[in-house]
């Protein structure tokens, strides 16, 4: 970690509060709490330390500037060296933090840096509290007790949380499609696989999935379990793939989202949530010289999808019972995991990779659902401006502890982005300048670090590329944070439309409109023509393009034709399944989410 001085840390407390590594302490602070920032500082991992700014009190009744008093001179030396007494007697290990007396405002003040410890000394904790709750991690600005979970982030042993057993489950809760499907993959890519020649048993325990007493590991229950123990152990172990209408999540969802819930075995719902997130993306026809049926092929590539979507399970922090989430917004597809990266943000999409889940990577390197280590992000940003698209984002959050990745769908500097960028005329701005304006007006706010991904260029330059824009009053600065700081489009500048206006063209693809031009005029036409008694062959005809156009509910469909959904059902759908239509959760027919698209995806 950088070495910084009292007086840039205290520029840091004043300008964006505590952090996840400064903290400030005045002599109202009790001893036991800067001991617990001493513990959370030499245990959190990738961390690498952090500051204790004491003699300097927080003043919680105000904000911004004046929140944080340099207090009278203290007895430092004293101060100074019962803090070093007790780091060396109070934890199971002794610390030895590097304190120094340092003046602001002609005061004197000590700055305390508090290293990580190596992983194989963690974790530390009080000797007088033992495990779990003697210790301490650093969440956000805050110093949390650990949990039993937390111990798995600690304990170094060549192990990981995904090897770990998982009580009351045995072999028959293994489903063995996922084994015969995993038998495929593997035998594509290596055919003389030893594995291979194993029963479905010696395979699982093979793959450190089943343990030597006949458990399912987390690794082989969330890979090969069935849906019914998953549902029985970790019920919110699964992926949602959400739509949301518009460009905004909003509190207030009532009709304008959907939503698909994918659980069961890993190694069969990769698939599904690819299939399901591309047949909503917007489609380039094309008819080549001699072929008589067009093809299809989506302005995002598939293998972009693939890999954000296998990161994202394959990675995750399984210690959270959360759900995965796939959000798809007019504009932009979000997938927001948890579980923050291992990695230093800066060092997001380089070689090699800090596995979470050492056993689900392994399977997934080695039936090539998954990139080569450390090659998948790389991939994605390659193919992402091949196919004339912006870079992929992703914001690792400690506090939150969660990891996303965003996907913008339009292509930069189009027709509408050039018209768009010209209003500008009278500011020289950079091509990067002119992406990063463009990420805001679609996502709502750009900071350095989003910068330094869309563009490449170094942290200081992104830096002074944005401020060099607020100057220029395109942009408003909203917040900063240690790592980053904040923009927003300034709605005050001459001619800009606001940023929650964008132009339509842009935010709206094609296949994906709001509800009243979901249905084209001719289609529009046939329904209004259908009359009370319609041919049953002319219904089916106007569902299956419905459909064609995007998944539809049963609801839905019922309200285009104003007909009840007991009739829809009986009438049209109830044919229709397997011949025209397939559900798109076909594991659950009767979910309340379930909704009906064109049977492998065919035009007709």
């Amino acid at each position: 970690m950088k070495i910084y001085t009292a007086q840039e840390l205290y520029k840091l407390l004043c300008e964006s509060d505590e952090s996840v590594w400064i903290e400030a302490k005045g002599e109202g602070d009790t001893n036991q709490s800067l001991m617990e920032s001493v513990c959370s500082f030499s245990n959190e991992p990738g961390l690498g330390g952090g500051y204790i700014l004491y003699g300097i009190a927080e003043n919680k009744s105000t904000t911004g500037k004046d929140r944080f008093v340099i207090e009278k001179n203290i007895e430092c030396d004293k101060i100074q060296s019962d803090i070093s007494t007790q780091c060396a007697c109070m934890f199971n290990l002794p610390v030895r933090p590097k304190i120094d007396i340092e003046q602001l405002e002609g005061k004197n003040i000590l700055k305390i840096f508090v290293p990580e410890l190596p992983s194989q000394q963690k974790p530390l904790y009080f000797k007088n509290k033992g495990l779990p709750q003697g210790a301490w991690r650093r969440i956000g600005s805050t110093d949390q007790r650990c949990t039993e979970e937390d111990l798995y982030t600690f304990y170094q042993d060549n192990t990981s949380f995904d090897s770990s057993a998982v009580k009351n489950t045995s072999f028959e809760d293994v489903d063995l499609k996922a084994v015969e499907y995993y038998r495929k993959l593997r035998k594509e890519v290596n055919p003389k696989a030893e594995e291979l020649n194993y029963d479905d048993q010696e395979l699982l325990r093979s793959l450190e999935c089943i343990t030597k007493d006949g458990c399912l590991t987390f690794a082989g229950l969330l890979l090969f379990g069935t849906k019914q123990v998953l549902r029985r152990t970790y019920p919110a172990m699964r992926t949602d793939y959400i739509r949301v209408r518009g460009n905004e999540w909003v509190e207030n969802v009532d009709e304008r989202f959907s939503a698909i819930e994918f659980m069961g075995p890993l190694m069969l719902q990769i698939d599904r949530m690819i299939d399901a997130v591309v047949s909503d993306l917007p489609q380039n026809f094309s008819l080549k010289e001699g072929q008589i049926y067009a093809t299809t092929k989506p302005d995002l590539p598939e293998r972009v999808i693939r890999e954000a979507i296998v990161n994202a399970v394959m990675h995750r922090s399984y210690h959270h019972n959360r759900p995965t989430q796939i959000i798809r917004y007019n504009n932009r597809i979000e997938i927001t995991n948890s579980g923050y990266s291992l990695k230093a943000q800066d060092e997001i999409g380089t070689a090699g990779s800090d596995t979470r889940n050492q056993l689900i990577a392994s399977i997934f390197h080695e039936t090539n659902l998954a990139e080569f280590k450390g090659t998948g992000i790389r991939t994605m940003r390659r193919l992402m401006i091949e196919a004339g698209l912006s870079m992929p984002t992703f914001e690792s959050n400690r506090k939150g502890d969660t990891f996303t990745i965003r996907l913008l769908l339009h292509k930069f500097f189009n027709e509408e982005d050039i018209k768009w960028i010209d209003m500008f005329g009278s500011i020289d701005l950079s091509e990067n300048q002119k992406a990063a304006l463009i990420f805001a007006r679609e996502i709502g706010a750009v900071d350095t670090l989003t910068y330094t991904q869309l563009t490449g260029e170094k942290p200081e330059l992104a830096e002074k590329s944005l401020t060099e824009l607020e100057k220029a009053g395109v942009l408003t600065r909203k917040g900063k944070t240690l790592e980053v700081t904040y923009y927003v489009l300034n709605k005050d500048y001459p001619g800009l439309i606001p940023q929650d206006n964008p132009p339509s063209k842009v935010l709206i693809p094609q296949d994906n409109p709001p509800s009243e031009m979901l249905i084209p005029q001719d289609l529009q036409d046939k329904i209004n023509a259908l009359g009370q008694r319609p041919k049953k062959v002319l219904v089916k005809q106007i569902i299956f393009q419905l459909c064609r156009l995007k998944p539809r509910s049963k609801k839905e469909i019922a309200e285009i034709l104003n007909k009840r959904e007991d009739h829809i059902q009986k009438e049209y759908l109830s044919e229709m399944i397997g011949n025209e239509l397939e559900y798109t959760i076909p594991d659950t027919p009767t979910s309340p989410n379930q909704t009906y698209k064109v049977k492998n995806g065919e035009a007709k």
